[in-house]
């Protein structure tokens, strides 16, 4: 009995399994598909969603947690665990299985109607248990200082979006960049530029990997900052019975098998030959961007902030008949007054990981399409948000981009550091796109806010290739009900992850993120019935709400009490910059310099594309 698992799929034995199970004489997967294990079995008990789901769980003793349903079963479908109650001869009624669990052995006092309206139970009684550890260090050390391997060593690791494959059917996470290679849609071979070069290896070649009797063939990347005879591949692809989806990539797994270091997912002596060249990876990090600007990326070090705040920051300034003034000194605009509300972010690069949550989230409650690996490889994604990934070395400043200095960044490059840049609309008080609109699709409104007006927009993009930011975004076909683009708004149950509070754009229409206007709308209406403001941290956009670090803080910049107010104030003099802030499109979104917990660094050179050292910022 397989519950929840596809060892056929994700094990390095999975071929044996699979053969083995076409010797049981029973075989039952308790799953939510077909999936390469289930698709073996005798029998297929169809599991519901977590969402449909009662659980419990204690992650530390004394601490007790409920999970109860949100939604009604969506299939003729059977929780798990009521599939085993009922095989076991009792009750299949999991709810009241844990109802009961719970009043005659976990509350104390509390009530059952309690504890699931809390969700959480502490005990009384609750103490800690240590932890104990018994295992030889000086061994394991030994050990793994003892392995000697030969050629190149090929490393395997889990995709940060689709995990070991378990995700691989849902298409947001399948067009989510992975955070540093910006590749999406397929799993690569990665390779780091000595060893590539050594190997006689390009961007956009293929090869195969022969570990034994064992081959897989891979398109390559070349990644700064691996590790030299390094190959790395990722798991979680190569999937046969995911989905429509999720059957992408190469699976790595099977190259493994019979090594004595599988289990580490890791093996020696891999053998590299290419195959063919001339291929286009599905890589986002060189679409719609912009280069050669030193307000784009502003960062320093520990050392240098101890003794100035404005350490790193760049600061303009034009030249006129008078002398240098500030940019925003200079403007033929009469600017926009912002009434009752000013609406803004201020995005912190120190705690931001590039995680991509914020850009998945948006994509769920902005109902933004996806578009598949052939259009992400015309630089077509449709993603509002978007997560720069910039690499940052040692180069000397005096080589400017001469020969020289691109031969000592690409040096330096092997060994870069990295600095993440969320961006998104700027929501600029003098914003080019609004200027050149013949319909006037876009326009300011009084809470400062960029809006955009689907059903006037005609798609002459002037708004887009006059956006110095390169943020919006064009419907180059009817995605949705579309089976050769889109994967869930093409059919009934798809259609249940459109948010009904925000229209779905059609073909020929300029869409970017709106600050999730709706969710603006709905706080200044709930406040208004109550005769009040709207209070900070009420309203929340869905980058700054999913982001797990606080990246991101989103508020009304005329409340002097919100959050996003007093960092304003306090950085006025310290890490607050705009991006581009020389040609004073005065963004509604500020960011703050990123600090580097270190004491010393040379001038730093941010080599933006992944495989052309010439493609550099400041």
């Amino acid at each position: 009995i397989f519950l929840d698992s596809n060892p056929v799929y994700d094990h390095l034995l999975g071929a044996d399994i699979a053969e083995g199970l076409k010797k049981a004489k029973l075989s039952v997967a308790i799953a939510d598909r077909a999936n390469e294990t289930a698709s073996l079995c005798s029998y297929l008990a169809l599991n519901t969603h977590y969402l449909e789901s009662w659980g419990d769980a204690s992650p530390k003793a004394g601490y007790y947690s409920l999970t109860q349903p949100v939604i009604s079963n969506i299939f003729n479908s059977r929780q798990g665990e009521s599939s085993l109650l009922a095989w076991a001869g009792k009750s299949p009624d999991y709810q009241a299985y844990v109802k009961n669990v719970w009043t005659s052995s976990i509350l104390n006092g509390k009530t059952w109607i309690q504890a699931l309206h809390d969700g959480v139970y502490e005990s009384p009684n609750a103490t800690a248990v240590g932890a104990s550890f018994s295992g030889n260090l000086a061994e394991a050390a030994a050990k793994v200082s003892s392995v000697k391997s030969s050629g190149i060593e090929l490393y395997v690791f889990e995709n940060v979006t689709i995990g070991t494959g378990i995700q691989a059917n849902n298409p947001w996470l399948q067009e989510t960049p992975d955070p540093v290679s910006k590749v999406t849609w397929e799993n690569t071979a990665a390779f780091s530029q000595k060893t590539a070069a050594d190997l006689g290896l390009e961007v956009g070649d293929w090869v195969k990997i022969t570990i034994g009797a064992n081959t897989v063939e891979l398109p390559i990347l070349i990644q700064p900052g691996q590790a030299n005879d390094t190959v790395t591949v990722a798991m979680g692809y190569g999937r046969t019975a995911a989905g429509k989806a999720g059957n992408v990539g190469v699976a790595i797994l099977p190259l493994l098998k019979g090594s004595a270091t599988a289990s580490n997912l890791w093996v020696g002596g891999a053998k590299i030959e290419k195959t063919k060249s001339g291929y286009t990876l599905a890589q986002t990090q060189t679409h719609e961007t912009y280069m050669g600007r030193e307000a784009v990326v502003q960062e320093s070090v520990l050392s240098e902030y101890v003794k100035n705040s404005k350490a790193g920051r760049f600061e303009p300034m034009i030249a006129t008949s008078d002398g240098l003034k500030k940019p925003y000194s200079i403007t033929l605009w009469n600017g926009h007054e912002k009434k009752n509300h000013s609406w803004g972010m201020v995005i912190d690069l120190n705690t931001c990981t590039g995680c991509a949550a914020c850009v998945v989230s948006c994509q769920a409650e902005n109902n933004v399409s996806v578009v598949g690996k052939a259009e992400v490889a015309r630089a077509r994604e449709m993603h509002w948000i978007r997560i720069d990934r910039y690499y940052s070395s040692d180069a000397p400043e005096e080589e400017g981009y001469s020969v020289a200095g691109y031969k000592a960044m690409e040096k330096a490059s092997a060994n870069p550091e990295v600095v993440f840049q969320p961006l998104m609309c700027q929501h600029c008080s003098n914003a080019p796109c609004e200027t050149v609109c013949p319909v006037l699709a876009t326009t300011h409104s009084s809470e400062g806010l960029n809006q955009m007006t689907y059903n006037r927009c005609v798609g002459t993009r002037y708004c887009a290739n006059n956006c110095p930011y390169k943020v919006r975004r064009f419907n180059w076909f009817k995605y949705f009900e579309n089976d050769n683009f889109n994967f869930h708004f093409n059919n009934e149950l798809g259609r249940m992850v459109i948010n009904p509070d925000v229209t779905v754009r059609s073909r020929g229409v300029i869409e970017k993120c709106s600050m999730c206007v709706q969710r603006i709308q709905a706080g200044k209406l709930t406040a208004k019935k109550e005769k009040r403001r709207p209070v900070d941290g009420e309203i929340e956009t869905a980058c700054s709400q999913s982001c797990p670090t606080n990246a991101i803080t989103f508020g009304d910049m005329l409340d002097p009490e919100s959050r996003v107010s007093k960092l304003l104030v306090q950085e006025e003099e310290g890490r607050r910059f705009q991006l581009l802030e020389e040609i004073n499109v005065i963004p509604q979104v500020n960011y703050l310099v990123k600090i580097r917990n270190k004491d010393s660094v040379k001038k730093a050179e941010a080599v933006a594309h992944t495989d052309h050292a010439e493609h550099a910022v400041h």
